[in-house]
């Protein structure tokens, strides 16, 4: 047992303290202070060993994995704020311009880029304009480039000759896809809302502004807030009329455009896992139109697969845990969903495609991130094949890649 001052030095009551004070220390203290129960101390226990089998496990989404690896943390919970390693860092003919210049005010007209290697620069919106302003976003990119000798910028070099430029692209999204940016685990951002295409890969992407990337450039780090995760699953045989625009259109028709603002969004169920890539990119790209801060797809043989032939560099997949939070989840019969059409002037304005047949149709384009993919051109195919080979109205098919 501790000594009775021991005891009483954590007692708050001022009158007993007071009373056994080092400098009064009378028999009247004593007795007054013996008629009222002070405390309990246990013995003293001896000192316990550390456990042997290692740290208590918390389950964690797919997305938390992510950013505790990136972050070098053991666990995160939605909503903690860390610090995180960026793995790619993209920008294009829009914004890097302005993420270039803050670059350049934040860290100095000479300073160089955390990691040249790291950096993917796409120009792509404006590259086959006449316009003169248009024409300087490019030039910057190109003397940025060549100043800080960055290893991925994909150019166009003959505006007379489009087959002549095999270093350029096409639309970026699909392009960090096809030429091996996009690996499981890691984090990618861009400057780009529809950045989370890449979650197909199961990694963390999502678009920011000129300002973060500015930082990002010159650090290699970002501080993100640790989102919560919304699951989808998705269940059931596809039928052939549908495409992944349809099942996305299906679940931001049920979220609306707000509802899964700053969360992270996982689609998982027998539907995904028959999707080619391009069509889970699909799911991912328009996370955004929901408010959705990332989206990701759990890798399977089929990511791997298409990534055979796309990088040299490892990595390990992660995959939500069995106990792991979401702070919702919805269940779809995918066999039993219609064509869908997203009307004027929201992508949550949904509709059957059916209840528009009356809709005069003035002008048709396919193409962009989500539309100019193989398996986009292919469903256009078979459309024209069943009606008669005959384009009624004028028609622009516009692959995002060249490689598409």
């Amino acid at each position: 047992m501790a000594s009775s001052s021991s005891i009483f030095g954590r007692m708050k009551d001022p009158g007993l303290m007071s009373c056994f004070s080092p400098s009064i220390s009378t028999h009247r203290c004593r007795k007054q202070a013996l008629n009222r129960v002070l405390a309990v101390m246990a013995p003293m226990q001896p000192q316990r060993s550390p456990a042997t089998t290692g740290s208590v496990k918390h389950a964690m989404s797919m997305t938390e994995k992510i950013l505790a690896r990136a972050s070098e943390q053991l666990h995160l919970a939605p909503g903690e704020n860390v610090w995180v390693n960026v793995d790619v860092l993209m920008t294009h003919d829009v914004s890097g311009p302005g993420t270039i210049g803050i670059f350049k005010r934040e860290f100095g007209q000479n300073a160089k880029v955390w990691d040249r290697e790291k950096i993917v620069i796409m120009p792509e919106h404006y590259i086959f304009t006449s316009d003169e302003r248009a024409n300087r976003n490019v030039d910057i990119l190109r003397d940025f480039c060549t100043e800080q000798n960055i290893k991925y910028h994909y150019d166009i070099k003959d505006l007379g000759n489009f087959r002549a430029n095999p270093d350029y692209k096409g639309v970026c999204h699909i392009a960090l896809a096809q030429e091996g940016h996009c690996r499981p685990s890691e984090v990618l951002l861009g400057t780009d809302s529809h950045t989370c295409n890449a979650g197909a890969f199961g990694q963390f992407a999502t678009g920011i502004g000129n300002t973060d990337a500015g930082f990002v450039m010159g650090t290699g780090k970002i501080l993100l807030k640790v989102p919560p995760t919304m699951r989808f699953i998705l269940d059931g045989e596809m039928p052939k009329y549908l495409l992944a625009k349809d099942l996305i259109l299906q679940i931001i028709g049920e979220i609306t455009v707000a509802g899964a603002t700053y969360k992270s969004m996982e689609f998982v169920g027998s539907t995904v896992e028959s999707l080619n890539m391009e069509e889970r990119m699909t799911l991912c790209n328009m996370v955004i139109e929901a408010g959705g801060k990332n989206g990701v797809v759990p890798v399977d043989k089929i990511t791997l697969k298409y990534l055979e032939d796309k990088t040299t560099l490892t990595f390990e997949p992660v995959y939500s845990d069995d106990c792991a939070r979401f702070i919702q989840e919805y269940k779809f019969d995918v066999s039993k969903l219609e064509p869908l059409v997203a009307k004027p002037h929201s992508p949550d304005n949904r509709a059957l495609a059916r209840e528009c047949k009356g809709v005069k149709i003035d002008r048709v384009y396919i193409g962009s991130c989500t539309g100019g993919k193989t398996e986009d051109f292919l469903a256009a195919a078979k459309v024209f094949l069943a009606s008669g080979k005959k384009v009624k109205v004028p028609t622009f098919l516009v692959p995002a890649t060249q490689k598409v």
